[in-house]
């Protein structure tokens, strides 16, 4: 038996996959349900009062001036006037609660946006440029407003008004209900390829725009104009930009000109369908035909004209729907994205949190890589003890510390904090018991007591100087004009480095973790800075269980134990004087720091 054969225009898998994502935008409106039935009554009523309105007309030029029947003509005349104000008074409310609805529903494709990217591994962000998150959150989602807020009133509305409309026109004449409507199928086939076209472009729009989104960020931060600037390259970003934007101005341009010229011919053809009907009610009398009444005549051209206004209306939703399944598919992608990193079906909490940390054989590799950062990783750390990771630039030694607070997973073996896995353990108790301390300290652009209480939202302000006053860092903010009221500035540049390591440190103290990791927390520093900032660290670390990541070996002398990676494995271990008595990678690595102290 032969195979079915192919069709000649196979669908393609996006118009396969439309249904799917159709439902899955009509199910961001199923907690409205009840507001949208109101509105639906609301698009009804207007609906039927609309349709009433030739009726009453009909009547008028039909009956009651030629009768000369003024009561009758009054009361017909006040019911359209009636109708008016009914009509509006429901369009209002229907506005007013259709808006409300797809504000809502905006709000809510936004918090699910945020909420899954605070959810994502600190892989994705290493791997996805901020311009292009932005864009995400605020273009696309903002370039759904219309059709989130207008477009499903409007399809209900339009659409209940073309059938009412159709129902009275064909009570009023079938005959002329069948020429008008040998045309809508021609434009519903046009409006389809016009909103293939519109989504098409939509979606390279809102890449263009995402690309743009992504050179802002990324130029004009703080640190991108001072790189822009001493390397003398603001000109070229500038050009760069104009050609970036230069893109958008076409796809901009061919966005708003796709399909105009179709959908004028309907529009104009629609314009003409008023004297085809009068052309055609003419010949029919004049062969012979049924007598159509001047009433009748008016009547159903007013409806026809009410006919093509919806039917226009529904027409022009329907590109606009096509285009914003491209804004919808952009959105759906970033909720659909795999959390690397969940939370177990049934936590482990601990309430007291003694600081045992312990890596157990651990093996770790980025996704898509085949090469292995961590293999085979034993390191045991006491509660209260000091355990310093030391090596070469590559070793894994920033890997190893970013696995105690779950900002990766182990790929092998397993981190376990009082002998629980960290896997298992509730965010809420990692995140209390795992303070991060790291070379690139980030401050919003805030005052400085409200970056402190990101930690510590209810911290009193003595609270807050305690906190200062162990990380050395008080009396500089009280010198300050504004004291703890100052504005930081964007990412803290008002700030010299040692004073941001400071001021983290603070607000790590105000936290008060049992358990904490410095990753390179001094690298970045001048011996000066580095000694006091030191100090801040020492007041931090007393009676907690810390691992400190080093590149400068005089951070790490003190520490209980000593571990050198080299390559992702333990190359050696021990303390300080153990270490340099063995002569070995450690005695190598410290050699190395004393001929670069000079040069400081």
């Amino acid at each position: 038996m032969k195979p079915d054969r192919e069709p000649f225009w196979p669908p393609s898998p996006e118009a396969k996959e439309q249904p799917r994502q159709v439902h899955r935008i009509l199910r961001l409106f199923r907690p409205y349900r009840g507001r949208l039935a109101v509105v639906g009554l609301l698009v009804a009523a207007a609906s039927l009062v609309s349709v009433a309105t030739p009726f009453l007309l009909k009547e008028i030029l039909d009956v009651a001036i030629p009768e000369g029947r003024t009561g009758l003509l009054s009361l017909l005349a006040l019911g359209m006037i009636l109708g008016a104000v009914l009509t509006s008074v429901f369009g209002v409310l229907q506005t007013l609660i259709s808006t409300t609805v797809g504000q809502r529903v905006m709000h809510d494709l936004r918090t699910a946006v945020y909420g899954r990217l605070q959810r994502m591994s600190l892989a994705f962000f290493t791997r996805t440029r901020t311009g292009e998150i932005q864009s995400r959150i605020a273009d696309d989602i903002g370039g759904m407003q219309a059709t989130v807020t207008s477009t499903a009133t409007s399809l209900v509305s339009n659409l209940t008004g073309v059938v009412a409309t159709v129902a009275a026109m064909i009570a009023l004449d079938w005959r002329l209900t069948v020429v008008t409507l040998l045309l809508l199928p021609v434009f519903v086939w046009i409006s389809r390829r016009v909103g293939d076209e519109r989504k098409r472009i939509t979606t390279r729009r809102q890449k263009q725009m995402a690309v743009m989104a992504a050179t802002v960020t990324e130029s004009l931060s703080v640190s991108g104009i001072l790189l822009g600037r001493t390397m003398g390259r603001s000109d070229s970003l500038t050009r760069t930009f104009a050609d970036e934007s230069e893109r958008l101005v076409d796809l901009e341009v061919r966005s708003s000109m796709a399909g105009r010229w179709r959908m004028a011919v309907i529009t104009v053809v629609m314009s003409a369908m008023p004297a085809v009907i009068y052309w055609t009610a003419g010949l029919a009398l004049q062969f012979g035909g049924p007598q159509v009444s001047i009433g009748t005549l008016v009547a159903f051209v007013s409806l026809q004209q009410g006919l093509f206004r919806p039917t226009v209306s529904l027409l022009s939703t329907g590109v606009q729907i096509q285009a914003s399944l491209a804004l919808f598919q952009r959105i759906f992608e970033y909720l659909d994205l795999p959390i690397d990193i969940t939370e177990p079906g049934n936590p482990v909490r601990l309430d007291r949190v003694k600081g045992e940390i312990r890596f157990d054989n651990v093996g770790f590799r980025y996704d898509g890589e085949s090469g292995a950062v961590l293999d085979g990783v034993d390191i045991t750390v006491p509660p209260g003890g000091s355990l310093a990771v030391v090596g070469p630039t590559g070793a894994g030694k920033s890997t190893l510390g970013h696995l105690v607070p779950r900002l990766y997973d182990v790929t092998d073996g397993r981190v376990t904090l009082d002998g629980v896995d960290v896997r298992d353990l509730d965010f809420g108790t990692l995140a209390r018991a795992v303070g991060v301390v790291s070379q690139e300290t980030y401050l919003f652009h805030a005052s400085v007591a409200d970056n402190l209480r990101f930690a510590k939202p209810d911290a009193t302000d003595e609270e807050l100087v305690e906190a200062a006053g162990a990380a050395q860092i008080h009396d500089h903010i009280v010198s300050l004009p504004d004291g703890y009221d100052t504005v930081v500035g964007e990412r803290g540049h008002r700030f010299s480095g040692g004073e941001k390591q400071r001021l983290a440190i603070a607000r790590t103290i105000l936290r008060d973790p049992p358990v904490l990791i410095l990753d390179e927390a001094t690298s970045a520093l001048d011996t000066r800075t580095e000694a006091a900032v030191q100090r801040a660290i020492d007041a931090l670390t007393a009676d907690r269980t810390t691992v400190t990541i080093a590149h400068r070996l005089s951070t790490v002398r003190g520490a209980d134990q000593i571990v050198v990676l080299d390559s992702g494995r333990v190359a050696e271990r021990g303390t300080h004087e153990e270490l340099l008595e063995r002569n070995g990678r450690y005695a190598s690595l410290v050699r190395r720091d004393a001929r670069l102290e000079p040069t400081k």
